[in-house]
């Protein structure tokens, strides 16, 4: 890879924007990046961007990339639902007027939106939906030839995974720039921390403690004549294949970062998890804790734990030790590094991640450059996927046999009639895994 996403955050001006575009319509004619074909062979630089999944990281997504030096116009949008494009166009026009190009023709809703909205004349797409979609639209950004922002996870089940990953091969083949939103690996004191534990400065690792403990998140009551697909894609968070459950959609960022702190993936998994409040009609079937630990194939563990349960101890943050020292990062805010004999270094925040990302990424089309994210963060999504079977399951899990499962959660029809694999019972309460019992991979 040319540019190393995890380099010193650039923002491309203008005139550098310019500049560059004549390498990558050069690019093009070799058979080079699709965004060269499609605007450079009109004498612009403009970046036409597609925003699928209108929900409030979608939303902070496009408008990160709207706020980027770079020449970029949003000019469609797709959702399954109505009121949360409106939500989010209403918003983004606001901000930022004249970037934001979205008529009534160019404004796409349904579970097949996503397809009419890569249609439409767009060289860039974000891919912000519920993650149980994203194998399905990612293959589909691919076959169209276009560049991909992706939010993580990447999928919620093995089967999921595979298909990103052989979908990759083919955007590599296109020299397509696919980027995935783990903004932490783009946040400064991250890239510093990280290259110090990489460089010895904490000595050997030897263990790792990742978190993700917070409160309760957001219930959207079930709505008079909904089917059960519209009821379960609204309500996506709190159903396995859609969300993969938390330990997937969200820790999987602390993962991440335990995963390039130790610069592998695990070779197996144990743990424990369950439902202690989080029971009753509206909460579908996810746990609302786990606890895992993680083995590497260099003897290194990694303790991971997320909750969302009222009243308890909050934390997002990493931590590693080392023979010599110690790294602790809160996720959000400050960290340090002590080392034996050494004062303590400190860090606080600087840019935002999310921002960095963007401009990181608009900065390599800019430039013609190979830019990927995807096989790391595979492995990363791999590792909550990993986690989950062994919390669900409450039996140790190899990568081997977890990357190998046949286990698809995903409904055979994905239309507003289909049949989802999970129903409530006659209680109207969705079954949840049984440690012991169910067969998680």
């Amino acid at each position: 890879m040319n540019q190393d996403p995890n380099s010193q955050p650039h923002s491309a001006s203008r005139r550098d924007f310019l500049k560059a575009s004549t390498f990558a319509a050069g690019a093009a004619a070799l058979g080079g990046l699709s965004l060269a074909r499609s605007a450079h062979a009109a004498g612009s630089d403009l970046v036409k961007i597609a925003l699928i999944g209108c929900g409030g990281r979608g939303t902070g997504a496009a408008a990160n990339a709207l706020s980027t030096k770079a020449n970029v116009r949003l000019v469609a949008m797709a959702d399954a639902f109505k009121d949360s494009l409106d939500a989010s166009l209403g918003a983004l026009r606001k901000q930022f007027k004249d970037r934001v190009d979205v008529p009534d023709e160019r404004k796409f809703v349904g579970l097949d939106g996503y397809q009419k909205a890569m249609e439409s004349g767009v060289d860039l797409v974000l891919l912000c939906t519920p993650p149980g979609f994203r194998p399905m639209q990612f293959e589909a950004a691919v076959k169209a030839g276009k560049h991909v922002f992706m939010e993580k996870p990447l999928a919620t089940d093995a089967p999921g995974i595979r298909r990103i990953r052989a979908a990759n091969e083919t955007a590599k083949q296109k020299k397509l720039a696919v980027a995935v939103g783990h903004h932490l690996r783009h946040e400064r004191q991250y890239r510093d921390i990280v290259g110090r534990i990489h460089r010895g400065e904490i000595g050997e690792l030897k263990y790792l403690r990742v978190y993700f403990d917070m409160g309760p998140l957001w219930i959207r009551p079930r709505r008079p004549n909904q089917t059960e697909m519209q009821y379960q894609v609204r309500n996506w968070y709190y159903f396995t294949w859609l969300s993969g459950d938390h330990i997937v959609e969200q820790h999987v960022h602390d993962l991440d970062v335990g995963n390039w702190m130790a610069r592998e993936h695990p070779i197996e998994a144990q743990g424990m998890g369950g439902r202690q409040v989080r029971v009753g009609k509206d909460v579908g079937e996810i746990f609302d804790h786990h606890a895992v630990e993680f083995t590497y194939a260099s003897g290194v563990k990694m303790f991971s734990y997320c909750r969302q349960i009222a009243g308890c101890w909050d934390s997002f943050s990493q931590h590693a030790t080392g023979t010599q020292g110690s790294a602790d990062i809160v996720g959000h805010g400050s960290a340090v590094m002590q080392v034996a004999g050494q004062p303590p270094k400190k860090w606080r925040r600087a840019h935002d991640g999310h921002q960095i990302e963007m401009d990181d990424l608009l900065a390599a089309l800019a430039a013609g450059k190979t830019y990927n994210e995807v096989d790391r963060a595979a492995d990363s999504t791999m590792t909550a996927i990993l986690g989950r079977m062994a919390t669900y399951s409450g039996k140790l899990v190899t990568w081997e046999a977890a990357v190998n499962s046949q286990l698809d959660l995903t409904p055979k029809k994905l239309a507003w009639d289909g049949k989802t694999l999970v129903k409530p019972g006659p209680d109207g309460c969705y079954p949840c895994a049984m440690p012991g019992v169910t067969k998680a991979w």
